[in-house]
């Protein structure tokens, strides 16, 4: 029998590993079809490459069969169907078997594959999510509304997460308005728990293979967790030094912490190398282990992304694609900004978010969602501009989790399927959540003049332009009102800079 494993179903606890098999052999194989789909962080690269070998070779000390396929092996066709055909006939296998892939792409690859094949072929699922594939689907289809709380509700309920009998426990559902404090010192932020590999080789391969990348990596001093040991070390260090004060500051911006109290456990969990179950078991141990010393706020905040966001978002993307990867329900149409890939800009708060992401691979989701994601909402950016670049450039981007994100909660473009409202800003909520606005070249209060932030006239702008499509969205009523209200004459002026600065971002 072969069975093929991708590069994120890293899952050593998945059923297939339980007993060892001489007449099984697992087939996983570095390809150029998964490097070159779109231009990818090369700290990206490198964290998937390094997770596969390292899962490989502690499996195989167990006594299980493999087949590896690294990038620059002269025998790797580089292509799944080639790779799988190749070893089907080479093994003589009379059975073929793979996870169920997380990505529609691959999903509908496999399916094509299993087709051409002579012998019998089998799914299985990964045994990593909380939820089946089709669950969240399921969940709404006799309702109006794709509303994550009402998922999130359930999910607490059916898997009995911070319950005490039928009610949430600490009395609330949802504690995100205790959950948005700006961090201005105190209290201290513990460094983040690192590794400092040196990956030098496996970069020369990924480089002598001629694969294109973006980003920045200082190969002696790597990151990131690469197998299941480092990442069950992060989440016990998040739980000892970092979920105390998680919920408070989890939406804060500051421009000398790049991680805050974040646990940067996501490319772990999307690479499988560890289960959003443990994760949540772990946390809530260590806070009913110190009650009284860690407020349900910090943990609810936590728990809320993963079993209630990630599960809701891997849902949707199962229940809307590949309709929802053409959505561009505001019609917007211009290009990404080249500073995108530079982080060459007098805006302070996008070359902090920019040149963090360039270096580290990672910013957090008001990062993501408030700074560069409002800002190409703002200057109608092309969803599939904005999907490629949030696709390449963070380390825990797989579609499934990065496009329903993308163009749905931070580009509107599925006109409301996942956000109720667009998540648009002038500077003022930027100014709130951090220190961005110090320093800056431009007055985050003005609106107009040479130095005022660019976000308050594209917020305007963007308000003017859209108004048709939220009309009748209640959400949106109070600042269609204040629209309504605004100054023809300051409008305009307005609306004059904003498009100066849409036409020539360079400038800016």
């Amino acid at each position: 029998m072969l069975r093929l494993i991708l590069g994120d179903q890293l899952n050593q606890k998945h059923a297939w590993f339980n007993e060892t098999d001489n007449e099984v052999t697992y087939l996983m194989a570095e390809m150029r079809q998964e490097t070159d789909y779109v231009k990818h962080h090369i700290q990206k690269v490198v964290g998937f490459f390094l997770a596969m070998r390292n899962f490989q070779e502690e499996l195989s000390t167990k006594g299980h069969r493999f087949i590896y396929l690294k990038i620059g092996d002269d025998q790797n066709p580089q292509n799944l169907e080639k790779i799988i055909q190749k070893y089907v006939n080479e093994t003589d296998a009379e059975k073929f078997e793979y996870q169920l892939p997380d990505e529609y792409r691959l999903d509908e690859q496999l399916k094509a594959i299993c087709k051409g094949l002579s012998i019998e072929t089998e799914a299985v699922d990964t045994e990593h999510f909380y939820t089946t594939r089709y669950e969240v689907k399921n969940f709404f289809s006799n309702k109006k509304q794709y509303l994550m709380e009402s998922f999130y509700r359930m999910m607490r309920k059916k898997h009995d997460i911070m319950m005490v009998n039928d009610q949430p426990d600490g009395g609330k559902w949802n504690f995100d308005h205790s959950n948005r404090k700006k961090w201005t010192g105190k209290p201290e932020i513990p460094h983040e728990r690192g590794f400092r590999k040196d990956v030098s080789v496996v970069s020369q391969e990924i480089k002598a293979a001629g694969i294109e990348t973006i980003g920045n990596l200082d190969p002696k001093s790597y990151n990131w967790p690469t197998s299941r040991a480092d990442s069950l070390s992060v989440l016990n260090y998040f739980c000892k030094n970092l979920l105390i004060y998680f919920g408070d500051y989890q939406d804060a911006l500051h421009s000398e912490q790049k991680f805050l109290f974040h646990s940067r456990l996501s490319f772990a969990m999307n690479s499988k190398m560890i289960s959003p179950k443990e994760v949540i078991d772990k946390v809530l141990d260590h806070c009913y282990e110190h009650t009284g010393h860690i407020h349900i706020s910090q943990v609810e905040g936590f728990v809320r992304q993963i079993l209630g966001w990630r599960e809701y978002m891997r849902g949707m993307y199962w229940a809307l694609m590949p309709n929802y990867g053409q959505y561009n329900k505001l019609d917007n149409q211009n290009k990404l900004p080249d500073f995108y890939w530079t982080g060459d800009t007098k805006m302070n708060c996008l070359k902090h978010a920019i040149t963090q992401s360039l270096d580290e691979a990672y910013a957090h989701h008001i990062q993501r969602l408030m700074i560069t994601g409002n800002y190409a909402l703002l200057t109608q950016v092309h969803p599939d501009e904005i999907d490629a670049w949030y696709l390449g450039i963070y380390i825990d981007a797989i579609e499934w989790v990065e496009i329903t994100n993308t163009r749905g909660m931070s580009q509107f473009a599925d006109g409301g399927m996942i956000a109720t409202k667009p998540y648009v800003s002038s500077a003022n909520y930027i100014h709130k959540m951090g220190n961005y606005c110090s320093g800056c070249h431009y007055s985050h209060t003005k609106k107009l003049g040479e130095n005022a932030c660019p976000f308050n006239a594209l917020y305007w702008n963007f308000l003017d332009e859209k108004k048709e499509h939220f009309r009748d969205n209640h959400r949106m009523n109070m600042m269609m009102s204040l629209l309504g209200k605004k100054d023809k004459q300051e409008l305009a002026a307005l609306k004059e800079r904003a498009n100066n600065i849409i036409e020539h971002p360079e400038l800016f």
